[in-house]
């Protein structure tokens, strides 16, 4: 009850205030008619010059050579991918080439000979590395050599030590095709880096 009487008053006083507040409305200025109103004019002419001289240097390092992307993802290629760039103030190289697998190979024409059937053969075809080469005499079984298997193949290996996988025979090494164009590629680029520091 007592709030009652709170928010009642409340409420008469804010009526209240309402009905007091009138409007009020500036009275205009004139100096001709009204000689306390003060009227002030004023008039600013300006003139400027300005003589601005700028210089910009742009310092940028040179565009990038990008080197290629070779993808070989999904595929059943036995291939990697290798590239690479170099890129000077001058000049910028950038080449890709892709490289034969030839253990990925190995696995793979022995995974199909012993699909056909063929299971000597895929092991023959596996033997080719010395890893697996050692492996197979170490275990007792040795490699198949020329049709023979079993104790005759590995009397065969021992009278032609020549035919092992990865013997050393005296003579020179000779490279493969793959490996003589990976060491052209390697001195091209070799000698093109050289020449670019001698340039500069």
């Amino acid at each position: 009850m007592k709030s009652f009487f709170i928010y009642t008053g409340i409420a008469i006083l804010v009526v209240f205030m309402l009905m007091m507040a009138k409007q009020v409305y500036a009275e205009g200025c004139d100096s001709a008619t009204n000689a306390n109103c003060i009227e002030t004019n004023s008039n600013t002419n300006s003139t400027v010059n300005s003589n601005l001289t700028s210089e910009t240097t742009v310092k940028s390092p040179p565009p990038s050579a990008m080197s290629p992307t070779i993808n070989n993802s999904n595929s059943d290629l036995c291939t990697v991918g290798v590239s690479g760039a170099v890129q000077t103030q001058i000049l910028g190289i950038s080449a890709g080439v892709t490289t034969r697998d030839m253990n990925c190979e190995r696995l793979k024409n022995a995974k199909v000979l012993y699909d056909m059937g063929m299971k000597v053969a895929a092991v023959s075809v596996l033997c080719q590395d010395k890893r697996v080469f050692e492996s197979m005499m170490n275990a007792g079984t040795p490699c198949p050599f020329d049709g023979l298997v079993g104790q005759p193949a590995k009397d065969a290996w021992n009278n032609n030590p020549h035919l092992i996988p990865d013997a050393k025979t005296g003579k020179k090494e000779e490279w493969d095709e793959d490996t003589k164009s990976t060491a052209t590629g390697a001195g091209a680029v070799g000698g093109l880096l050289l020449a670019l520091l001698f340039i500069l």
